[in-house]
């Protein structure tokens, strides 16, 4: 167990959650749409998160993209799961600054909730999340310091296009943290079961679309995330700093 990786984890998910739903509060509060400000907040929220904390890491902050690092065999079974319990402290860390700031009500309403049918939102978080995923699982596979513009940009997208029909979740931690604050876990199943599938989905367009020939072999386990920033030698697997 890394102390110091899951640290940087907690810390980088409460700025994502943090920055993210303050995004949501500061848009009711001047009278901006939400759709407007809080892609905004959640995709430089997410880029701070990686400046501060993706090099410790290699910044998750985010149990699907852990189960990605997972199946890519970047990430032990054991690591990972340590990851997830530090990223839903981080999470809660950042709704509980958001009720600090208000109370229960307003929480809630920083939570994800379908605007189509459960069945339509539980989609597009599968279709969102794999696009997430496959975009992470390649850039990190580039040179270093791509993925610190082209990750959080594609988070802002995600969030641009996915608000209105399901909330644009694509992290369990993230809809679970203001659910549980807030009391009210209306609709939570759907957050905390389409972002895993998704991931798996990602994971295969991944390795069926990679061309860069750095992938472990049967059996190994890689010791890097999905967010390394070592710039890797060509021909030989990432290892971790």
């Amino acid at each position: 167990m890394n102390v110091r990786a899951l640290l940087a984890e907690v810390v980088g998910t409460f700025v994502l959650v943090a920055m993210g739903s303050m995004s949501i509060l500061a848009a009711g509060a001047v009278g901006l749409p939400g759709l407007l400000v809080a892609p905004i907040g959640f995709g430089l929220g997410l880029l701070a998160a990686i400046a501060i904390a993706g090099e410790a890491s290699g910044g998750h902050f985010n149990p699907a993209v852990t189960l990605g690092a997972v199946l890519d065999r970047r990430i032990s079974l054991l690591d990972a799961a340590w990851y997830v319990v530090a990223q839903v402290v981080g999470a809660l860390g950042g709704s509980l600054l958001i009720l600090s700031l208000s109370n229960q009500g307003v929480v809630a309403g920083t939570k994800n909730m379908p605007g189509v049918s459960d069945i339509g939102a539980f989609l597009v978080e599968v279709v969102l999340t794999a696009i997430f995923l496959a975009v992470i699982l390649t850039i990190t596979r580039k040179p270093k310091n791509q993925g610190l513009f082209v990750i959080p940009l594609t988070l802002l997208a995600i969030h641009a296009v996915g608000i209105p029909f399901s909330g644009a979740s694509v992290n369990p931690a993230r809809a679970f943290a203001p659910a549980l604050v807030s009391m009210d876990f209306a609709k939570l199943w759907i957050y905390l079961t389409a972002p895993f599938l998704g991931a798996v989905v990602g994971w295969i367009v991944y390795r069926v679309l990679s061309s860069d020939g750095i992938q472990p072999e049967d059996g190994d386990i890689v010791a890097v995330e999905p967010m390394d920033f070592a710039d890797p030698a060509p021909d030989a697997p990432l290892t971790a700093g």
